[in-house]
């Protein structure tokens, strides 16, 4: 057998035993000679190589016995490269097979910058790159978002004539798409000679996550051939763009040719389910989920719970909760922002301080379920409380939502000076929606110089908002002030916005009651009728819906932009109403 350091190997083994004792690097216990030795099989740098290598020159040993990947891995970034290669020489295997084994255990660790480095370590010692060495330095690129040095690989395919090879270019594909190069990506797409359905999957997702949605679907309805995963990421890029109809529509579009949903298509329709309150194929997802044991999936039992509270199903919502083996502190936040938004804000807390007993750590969102809960039932000093806790207690920093939630809950009590001064001292700018609470709160308590400054930052940040006009303008009223009333009334027309006033407070209005009385008419007794609507209930449908509910004996749940009314036996399940 040839020796490639004849000289420094048999030095090494003569002084072998003095080595051992002075190196921090190997073990104190002396070297066997057997083949068995630990060290033999996990040598950790090239010194403890080289002595390996010694015993295997000693004993006759093959050189092909080697562990030759942990070979390529200990001496891949370092000047030991060369020795490496020199042991790779005497064996069948090619070299280049050895390295690409170390390329693609570096592209998949937790250091994938190692795989480029050692990439430009191959090219520096003149090994020859192949279609595998290109793809592992790929993979490392995407997940490192390296453009620059995945141009570089790709200008390698070019010049070794890979651009046949489909996989290559799906990854080259993914690199430029994924990297924010859109066009890159398209280019490289069309001068394809052939794609497969990765190529087109990738397109399409990446198009999503840029939001390019109509993009997306001119190229998914183009697919020759689809699967799974294609109608997956459109009906989830639907879903994610605020459009869920749509994404509902393709889900039963890809029931009639034949596909069930997997784990990805639960989720994604169930969150379109969620925010178009379609409450029945939301049940049956649920069900068809329990039958494939999907619902041990804790991302899904937390789509479900969010899915049942929007849709006004507190107690289905309550159920999954209960039947989850394991909680993360989205199904904890989830439950307590469904609890106070129908309106239960003593259970809300009830299930805050069951969290905290298990250990479970609150973050912004539970908060903001707390707060509202605090908000909507009137809670003022609990509601004090938690604000301060944020911060003292878990170090969470307020986010804009926090302080609407605490403007909200001070201007309905009436305390709109204290109110006025926290939106004076946040630290960050106050939005259309904090000072839209306290106008609120302004209107309930008759305080028109409040009104007064609330709409002049309304008039700035949300100009062409009519409800806001609106509700000062029945301020103005209501304090028979009605010059100022006929003054809001004529800025409105003059900025188009009449139209919209008689459209939100008649027509919209009307719709309620119509809805109403269709689903008394359409549904057996003694069934919950459901109402869904983006603006908030007005004041008329509110005392209508309680009224009727004590006639016809039935529950009436009424979601509006902000919460849930429960209407039964006369009574809403929200503390009062403004």
């Amino acid at each position: 057998m040839v020796c490639p350091l004849p000289c420094a190997s048999l030095c090494m083994l003569s002084s072998f035993n003095i080595e051992q004792r002075r190196s921090s690097h190997i073990s104190s216990k002396p070297i066997s000679e057997s083949p068995k030795t630990e060290l033999f099989r996990k040598f950790n740098s090239p010194f403890e190589l080289k002595q390996v290598h010694t015993l295997v020159i000693k004993t006759g040993m093959p050189i092909s016995d080697l562990p030759l990947s942990r070979v390529a891995s200990v001496c891949a970034r370092t000047p030991s490269f060369p020795y490496a290669q020199q042991i790779f020489q005497q064996v069948d295997q090619p070299e280049t097979f050895i390295w690409n084994s170390c390329l693609r255990d570096f592209a998949e660790s937790d250091s994938p910058f190692d795989a480029i480095l050692l990439f430009y370590q191959i090219r520096r010692y003149n090994v020859l790159p192949d279609s595998f060495t290109c793809s592992f330095v790929l993979k490392a690129c995407v997940r490192l978002q390296y453009l620059f040095h995945g141009r570089i690989i790709h200008a390698f395919v070019e010049k070794l004539g890979l651009q046949l090879n489909l996989v290559l270019l799906n990854v080259i594909v993914h690199l430029y798409a994924s990297c924010g190069r859109i066009n890159d990506a398209i280019l490289l797409f069309d001068k394809m000679p052939q794609r497969d359905v990765v190529t087109w999957n990738t397109m399409i997702t990446q198009l999503v996550k840029m939001g390019d949605i109509d993009s997306a679907y001119k190229m998914f309805v183009q697919m020759p051939d689809r699967n799974l995963r294609s109608w997956t990421a459109m009906i989830a890029g639907f879903v994610q763009c605020g459009k869920p109809k749509e994404g509902i529509a393709l889900f039963t579009k890809m029931e009639e040719v034949g596909l069930k949903p997997n784990e990805v298509t639960v989720v994604a329709v169930l969150a379109a389910c969620a925010d178009v309150g379609a409450l029945d194929l939301g049940r049956r997802i649920h069900d068809y989920s329990d039958k494939r044991g999907f619902t041990r999936n804790i991302h899904i039992s937390n789509t479900l719970i969010d899915m049942y509270i929007k849709c006004g199903c507190l107690k289905a919502s309550c159920d999954v909760f209960k039947n989850m083996k394991e909680r993360t502190i989205v199904s904890w936040s989830a439950m307590i922002q469904g609890l106070a938004i129908h309106g239960k804000a003593k259970e809300a807390l009830e299930l805050f301080s069951e969290m905290i007993y298990t250990g479970m750590k609150p973050n912004g969102v539970t908060f903001l379920g707390l707060l509202n809960a605090c908000s909507h039932m009137g809670l003022i000093n609990e509601g004090r409380s938690f604000f301060a806790s944020m911060t003292k207690d878990y170090g969470i920093i307020p986010c804009i939502e926090h302080y609407g939630c605490m403007v909200d809950l001070l201007s309905r009590a009436g305390l709109l000076e204290e109110a006025h001064e926290l939106i004076e001292q946040m630290p960050i700018k106050p939005n259309a929606a904090v000072w839209g609470a306290l106008l609120g709160g302004c209107k309930v308590h008759k305080n028109i110089e409040m009104a007064e400054i609330a709409m002049r930052h309304l008039h700035e940040l949300d100009p062409l908002n009519d409800g806001y006009y609106v509700v000062l303008s029945n301020i103005y009223s209501e304090a028979k002030k009605w010059e100022d009333a006929a003054k809001v009334r004529k800025m409105m027309r003059n900025r188009g916005l009449k139209r919209q006033l008689v459209g939100v407070q008649l027509l919209l209005a009307g719709r309620e009651k119509l809805a109403l009385v269709f689903g008394l008419i359409n549904t057996p007794p003694g069934e919950t009728i459901r109402i869904f609507k983006n603006l908030r209930v007005c004041e008329d449908c509110h005392a209508s819906f309680k009224l009727i509910s004590s006639i016809v004996k039935r529950e009436i749940v009424v979601r509006d932009r902000n919460r849930f009314h429960c209407f039964k036996d006369g009574y809403c399940s929200c503390k009062d109403y403004w």
